[in-house]
């Protein structure tokens, strides 16, 4: 339950905040629409709190992680408390009366904060529609430059509700404003003074290898004292200063042992980023490192075990694999699914590491020749029951939720299904 204990915290500071707005309601003097104005004050008091626990969420506090289930369980509650405060938005804004005549400071600040959020919000959404999907390229780069403003946009929000003539809810009011407090020192954090006291640490591009015509290995060298030591499973966001479209930082999972004095990272070119990446970047350059990030990892699960890794989502595994010493405390079975043999990558590797650990079984397969895996040819297997094992997944989306369901629908207890979340729009 612990890792479940951040979002119910979330939760329950909604709800506490909705009974401080009924134990210390505002007083009515006679206020015109005094009950739609009550109740649009505790829907925009929702809403600060929901963007509050969002930015907050931004600055990925390392010791928060274990209350989520990691740093990628942590973002999702981040996009589920801006969308909620998203849509909340437009509750508030027809809900509160709202007058055309003698319109003051804080009503064009309302209207300000409403429509920079929903620009900044929409785009999220482009991947699925078209006309936003021309807005933001359809680029993690253009989506996270709109994101940057969201924290102004928040505190013009809030100096909206001081600026308009408000109701006299003392108690109610200042409890909110201790959630504008946390919200916007968590965005002066982020984008700001962050870099003062997050732990940046400066690392070389060793070495830059292309082990097939894709994908793009980094090896990098701390220049002074490493980051902490990392998990095997843990990912890191990198960023490497002096080039400048590689210049912003972006998650990719270690693919080194956790004893290696160097960090590698297997890369695939899909986006603008990753493709620069494998065309441009070149041993000697600088990069600045955080993290390590993460809580995948499979010592945690039990005797029985599966591994999932579709295309480069083979990258956890690989750290897993490098990260054994010949005595592999568990029995697993290891699926490696690509659709051309030229995609795989370090198969040799993999299938040497077999060899050493008899505990692990290697099953390799080039889905265009073979056809596709399936959870039914992963059940037989593994002896046709599979609700003791504990299941690894990492790769595209769509593979691991259908193979998700599949287990589910085998009896595997959703608890044993472990897969990283890097859908972090």
């Amino acid at each position: 339950m612990k890792h479940r204990s951040g979002n119910f915290t979330v939760i329950a500071l909604v709800i506490l905040t909705v009974i401080v707005w009924l134990v210390f309601p505002p007083i009515n003097h006679g206020t015109e629409n005094f009950a739609r104005a009550y109740a649009g004050e505790v829907l925009g008091s929702i809403i600060i709190v929901l963007m509050s626990c969002s930015l907050f969420l931004s600055t990925r506090p390392r010791w928060a992680e274990p209350f989520f289930g990691g740093l990628d369980k942590m973002y999702l509650t981040h996009r589920r408390t801006s969308t909620g405060a998203f849509l909340l938005m437009f509750v508030h804004l027809l809900t509160v009366p709202i007058t055309t005549v003698g319109l003051r400071l804080g009503n064009y600040l309302a209207m300000i904060s409403f429509l920079g959020i929903v620009a900044i919000v929409l785009p999220t959404l482009a991947p699925h529609i078209p006309f936003l999907n021309r807005l933001t390229q359809s680029t993690y780069e253009g989506w996270k430059k709109l994101h940057r403003f969201i924290g102004i946009f928040f505190i013009t929000g809030f100096i909206h509700s001081l600026t308009i003539k408000g109701l006299d809810a003392f108690i109610a009011i200042n409890w909110v404003q201790f959630f504008f407090i946390i919200g916007t020192a968590s965005y002066l954090y982020t984008e700001v003074f962050g870099k003062f006291f997050r732990k940046y640490v400066p690392y070389t591009v060793e070495a830059v290898n292309h082990p097939n015509g894709s994908t793009t290995e980094v090896v990098l060298r701390a220049k002074k004292d490493p980051i902490q030591k990392h998990r095997a499973g843990q990912f890191l966001f990198v960023r490497f200063p002096k080039e400048k479209l590689l210049d912003e930082s972006h998650p990719f999972t270690i693919s080194s042992a956790s004893h290696e004095d160097v960090l590698r990272l297997t890369i695939k070119a899909g986006g603008d980023f990753t493709r620069h990446l494998f065309s441009s970047l070149q041993a000697g350059m600088d990069a600045v490192i955080e993290g390590a990030y993460g809580m995948f990892d499979h010592k945690t699960g039990g005797q029985k075990q599966i591994w999932v890794a579709g295309g480069i989502g083979v990258t956890p595994f690989l750290s897993f694999i490098r990260s054994l010493d010949g005595n592999l405390a568990q029995d697993v079975d290891f699926y490696y699914t690509v659709r051309h043999r030229e995609e795989a990558v370090f198969v040799e590797e993999i299938e040497s590491a077999a060899k050493q650990n008899p505990r692990l079984k290697v099953y390799i397969r080039f889905s265009s020749a073979e056809g596709s895996l399936t959870a039914e040819e992963i059940i037989k297997n593994a002896g046709g029951n599979i609700n003791g094992h504990h299941i690894y997944m990492c790769g595209p989306l769509p593979m691991v939720q259908a193979f998700e369901k599949k287990f589910l629908e085998a009896n595997v207890p959703a608890a044993n299904i472990h897969y990283e979340e890097f859908n972090f729009r």
